[in-house]
């Protein structure tokens, strides 16, 4: 068996709004996602994020069971808006506190923290303020990660600026189908320019208070387009879509400018105005690392005919996610599906990896989100065989370790998600952990998936066989 690199970090992850509960506990004020989930049909059941989890109340179990598992490191996000009831102003103690506690319990057991600052869970308040398409939203979020870096900064190992600002933007403002539900093309250009402005402000704030202590990355999910066939127009529209997916993000972030392709395939939707003299030099900060979030890959075509509400796998509310796509057709994937329908193709993760190495050699890579939704069921002695998680996860865990042998600079692989959890449009309808959560009682089960990262962790192989408990 491969043995993981030495100081390999093998750990999972989480949310705030997916776990937590308390949605009004201890003064915190509401965000996109308590007003979104209200909105009739928008999510699966009619479900919030009121109590998901109770991770709030009940981090402490959470935390012990993540230490029985061995992790090295826990990526959990913080919800700015029990840190800012109102997105602005003077932090509020109460929730600071919370998040200082729970960083504590962690180091106890020797788990590093890396802290998401942003996991898409906008304070309502600065929505109504216009949200991410308003220039002023960037400026506060650096405020909120300015009390972070000063409050919790000590305990620290990762701060990631943002958790896929693609989806933010282009689900959030663009098809519709995540909070705060907008459809509005050129309002999604802004928001992730705007977003981009952020990660580059928040990255100048947490530098200026920490230092070199201070190692910065930001998570991004980067998406595997591949063309329906060999043709030039097919080729041109995977092309198209890595545009918006892709550089709209690692352009400015990485290299300093947007793509001209992007520029030129949105220009009927807007003249890119928002951006100002220096907001590229802002952006454009040096990283310690770079997140990478895989699920699937994506096959694309040219259609002669217009396409309407394209989804590429993110949902359809008859709104597309891909301004100035219109043309382009996702195909319905094929092969062995999750249940979220998305394909399951580890040779997309090490593509990914590896192409990215190849381009931007002296950064390193951590996968910071991985995993699979299947039908999970309890048996009658208390038991879940998810031996579809375990292959999931044997299969692109062994992606990475391919990867690195073929020089890809990958520091690290933190599973998705440690508990069951709410799954933003689709409620609690879809089970991601290697944890079973009871909604109604709120008790964990290990599943046999979690059995089995057990092992990966105490070996730090790949187990070859299920392990039961």
């Amino acid at each position: 068996m491969t043995r993981f690199p030495e100081h390999f970090i093998l750990g999972a992850a989480a949310a705030s709004y997916q776990i937590e509960g308390g949605a009004t506990a201890d003064g915190r004020g509401p965000s996109i996602w308590d007003t979104f989930a209200r909105i009739p049909g928008a999510v699966t059941g009619g479900d919030t994020g009121d109590i998901a989890c109770d991770h709030y109340h009940r981090y402490e179990q959470d935390v012990a069971a993540m230490a029985e598992l061995g992790l090295d490191a826990y990526r959990l996000s913080i919800a700015w808006s029990r840190i800012q009831p109102d997105g602005r102003g003077p932090a509020n103690q109460r929730g600071i506190d919370f998040y200082s506690r729970l960083l504590d319990s962690l180091l106890e057991r020797g788990i590093a923290p890396a802290v998401t600052c942003y996991h898409w869970d906008l304070p309502q308040a600065l929505e109504d303020a216009g949200g991410w398409p308003n220039r002023d939203t960037a400026y506060r979020y650096a405020e909120y990660v300015d009390i972070l870096a000063r409050a919790l900064g000590d305990r620290v190992s990762i701060w990631t600026t943002l958790n896929e600002p693609w989806c933010s933007a282009f689900l959030g403002y663009g098809s519709g189908v995540h909070a705060p539900g907008r459809h509005e093309p050129a309002a999604a250009l802004t928001a992730a320019h705007h977003l981009n402005l952020a990660h580059g402000l928040g990255t100048q704030a947490i530098r200026a208070v920490l230092g070199d202590k201070g190692r910065i990355s930001i998570s991004l999910n980067l998406h595997i387009i591949r063309p329906a066939t060999s043709s030039v127009a097919d080729h041109d529209a995977a092309n198209q879509i890595l545009a918006i997916a892709n550089q709209a993000f690692v352009g400015p972030i990485l290299d300093g400018a947007y793509p001209h392709r992007l520029l030129a395939d949105t220009k009927h939707l807007t003249d890119w105005g928002f951006i100002q003299d220096g907001d590229l030099t802002t952006i454009h900060q040096p990283l310690d690392l770079l997140g990478v979030n895989y699920y699937s890959t994506s096959t694309v075509r040219r259609n002669k005919y217009t396409t309407d509400g394209l989804s590429g796998g993110h949902g359809n509310t008859g709104y597309s996610p891909w301004p100035g796509a219109g043309t382009i057709e996702f195909l319905s994937p094929t092969g062995s599906l999750t249940e979220m329908g998305w394909n399951i193709e580890p040779s997309g993760l090490y593509d990914l990896l590896t192409k990215f190495s190849e381009r931007y050699p002296k950064l390193p890579l951590m996968v910071t989100e991985n995993g699979a939704a299947f039908v999970d069921e309890m048996t009658p002695d208390g038991h879940v065989h998810d031996r579809q998680r375990i292959a999931y996860l044997h299969a692109h865990l062994t992606a990475v370790q391919l990867a690195i042998r073929a020089g890809a600079n990958v520091i690290g692989y933190l599973l998705w998600s440690i508990l069951d959890n709410f799954e933003w449009s689709h409620g609690y309808s879809k089970r991601f952990g290697i944890l079973h959560v009871d909604y109604q009682t709120q008790a964990r089960t290990w599943k046999d998936s979690a059995y089995w990262y057990r092992l990966a962790l105490e070996t730090r192989t790949i187990p070859q066989t299920i392990v039961d408990p």
